[in-house]
């Protein structure tokens, strides 16, 4: 069943058309990608289908009922926000269908039989709704997706928060809402990668329809069952399978229409060759073959699609040493970021760096460019190299500057290799033409911002890139040519990404940041690494048992200390600890079973009896809430004790 329906849907800034006849379909359940260049209208289409935007013209209708969540890039929060108040938003649409099922037992109590079918069927309806929600144990379930996330701090301001917490408090709050669509724009920028494989199983999971935003092409692979790419301009072209079948499909779709071009360009010349032979030959032709013929010529025929011409100034040869370090340490309060870490870049080397948002990646980069000074060790800086830094946060940009002054910084020419180059005519190759040249930066989207920063970046003749998070945003034609362009940089590389995709096609080694200031290089890239650690944890595993010494039978057991230590659980706490799991089964088991009786639409013929069962899963779901929030507490307090 169709979820929803655009059509001939248009969007214009001024005198630039954004797109224009954008007509496509969402079914129930289906998964879709949406994909194209930077500045084609991806976020604002998205804004069109969540309501937050208007089109110019066009039609837009939503299954009756239907709900839908939106995640824009940049989530937005009201004032005084916090962490559960968000949260509490989100579930505002189950609380209410709780409260309704609630007062629809009370009248089914009192209901008469002549009335209590109507009254059963609602609440069936109910109960369905609710279970598609999440179902009853719905802050357990949202404390376990904060914790994933990296979020400790459940009544903390959403104003004191990172922009890369703020991001994981609004992807936790998009989840809780379990709409029937929902729409994600970039929902992986600013999360790790470990937790990037752990969104993806989670949206997996979600029953209603997904339309995603992403440059992550894993992600893609992993979710999508139908890619939607908007053509600049224009419309949108819709290819079925994930991202690589959307790939292939594509090379197919473009071999074919430059061989159907090719044949166009053939007729033509012929026709062109037969009108300039005068009127003797038009005689021998039909006046239609003559209009056919003009008409065939002043169509648009295929153009294959222009792309960003990133290229890297000239830069001086690096010497024998590019950067070394030596037992260098960095800590912030108590809190150890670099211990001891030793690390040597070679001049040709492309290292990823990969950890958890927090743990010391943009640290250490900052200690190696001489920008945070270590606590201790030892840097070397070879004296040939040149580095050129991306910051993540595009701290370099103006955003009240226009987009020529913030890419020439005072140059009209630039050296390419042995070319001058304007730098009109350069940053028109970057795709942006004249008239943007002349806009503000603040007016670019985050992916135009991107490209621009890289390319700047990439003028500055250095020998050494240190880029923090640059896939952030960018459209994934750009990323295959930045892919491309990195491979073939005769300088050295440092990369901090969560883009696996990135990593498996760039990287030559990944030093991955672990936490307590432990770093640990493994050569190869990203998909090596993930091999290489899960056979050293394997082996951990295997070698643990047997280092672990024998208990001799003649002695008893471990008596129970009396007194408990700060921060360590007692005797009776711990026996409570053990039996907690068996504990949330039995409770979770009679949830479930109550759940059950309630869907028996046999249950329903006896008004009385399903409010008694209400009653009683009501009850049971507050004793499961109160189980984890106990099992929570007890386990916070052993790792107190552990720490």
């Amino acid at each position: 069943m169709t979820l929803l329906r655009a059509a001939n849907v248009q969007l214009s800034f001024g005198s630039r058309t954004v797109f224009q006849g954008l007509t496509f379909t969402i079914e129930e359940g289906e998964r879709v990608g949406l994909v194209g260049v930077n500045g084609s209208g991806k976020s604002s289409l998205m804004k069109i289908l969540a309501g937050a935007a208007r089109a110019d013209t066009g039609e837009l209708q939503l299954r009756r009922g239907a709900r839908v969540t939106y995640l824009p890039q940049e989530p937005e929060f009201p004032e005084g926000a916090t962490v559960a108040s968000e949260l509490s938003v989100s579930q505002a649409p189950l609380k209410e269908a709780l409260a309704a099922q609630a007062e629809l037992a009370k009248r089914l109590e009192s209901a008469p039989p002549d009335a209590q079918g109507k009254l059963m069927e609602q609440m069936a309806a109910l109960s369905d709704r609710i279970e598609q929600m999440g179902g009853w144990d719905t802050e357990h379930h949202a404390k376990t997706l904060l914790d994933r996330l990296g979020v400790k701090d459940w009544d903390r301001p959403v104003a004191q928060l990172s922009g890369g917490l703020r991001k994981r408090v609004a992807i936790a709050r998009a989840l809780l809402t379990r709409p029937d669509l929902l729409l994600l724009d970039e929902p992986t920028n600013h999360l790790d990668a470990d937790t990037v494989d752990w969104l993806e199983e989670e949206l997996d999971k979600l029953p209603g329809a997904l339309l995603l935003v992403t440059h992550d092409r894993y992600f893609l692979d992993g979710l999508v069952d139908r890619i939607v790419e908007i053509q600049p301009g224009e419309g949108v072209t819709s290819y079925p399978g994930n991202y690589q079948a959307y790939l292939e499909q594509k090379l197919v779709a473009q071999e074919n229409a430059e061989l159907a071009q090719h044949k166009r360009e053939r007729w033509i010349a012929q026709e062109v060759a037969w009108l300039r032979r005068g009127p003797e030959a038009r005689r021998t032709k039909s006046k239609a073959r003559i209009d056919r013929a003009q008409k065939l010529m002043a169509e648009k025929g295929f153009q294959r699609p222009k792309v960003a011409d990133l290229r890297v100034a000239a830069a001086p040869r690096l010497g024998h040493t590019v950067i070394e370090a030596e037992g260098l340490q960095k800590s912030f309060g108590e809190r150890k970021v670099l211990d001891n870490v030793e690390f040597r870049l070679q001049r040709g080397e492309r290292v990823g760096l990969v950890g958890p948002n927090g743990v010391g990646k943009t640290t250490f980069l900052r200690v190696l460019l001489g920008e945070t000074p270590p606590d201790g060790g030892k840097l070397v800086i070879g004296k040939n190299t040149k580095v050129a830094y991306y910051d993540q946060q595009r701290a370099q940009l103006d955003l009240e500057s226009t987009v020529y002054d913030a890419a020439s910084q005072g140059e009209d020419w630039v050296m390419l290799g042995d070319n001058k180059v304007a730098m009109r005519d350069y940053l028109d190759d970057l795709l942006f033409p004249v008239p943007m040249q002349r806009m503000k930066v603040k007016a670019l989207s985050g992916g135009e911002r991107n490209r621009l920063l890289l390319a700047r970046l990439f003028l500055e003749g250095a020998n050494v890139l240190v880029l923090d998070e640059p896939t952030n945003d960018l459209d994934i034609v750009t990323l295959n040519i930045l892919e491309r362009l990195l491979l073939d940089f005769g300088g050295s590389t440092l990369l901090v990404t969560h883009d696996r995709y990135f990593l498996d096609k760039v990287a030559t080694s990944i030093l991955t940041f672990e936490g307590n200031g432990r770093v640990t290089r493994y050569e190869g890239n990203y998909a090596m690494y993930r091999r290489l650690k899960e056979q050293a944890e394997a082996q951990s595993a295997s070698a643990a048992p047997a280092a672990k010494p024998a208990p001799k039978k003649e002695e008893p057991p471990p008596a129970p200390k009396a007194a408990r230590k700060p921060g360590k659980l007692s005797y009776k706490e711990q026996r409570e600890l053990d039996g907690m799991e068996a504990a949330i089964e039995a409770a979770e088991t009679k949830k479930a079973a109550l759940e059950a009786q309630l869907a028996d639409p046999a249950v329903y013929s006896n008004g009385p009896k399903v409010a008694e069962v209400n009653k009683e899963l009501e009850a049971t779901a507050a004793e499961v809430d109160r189980l984890y929030a106990r099992w929570q507490e007890l386990q916070d307090l052993a790792a107190g004790g552990a720490a």
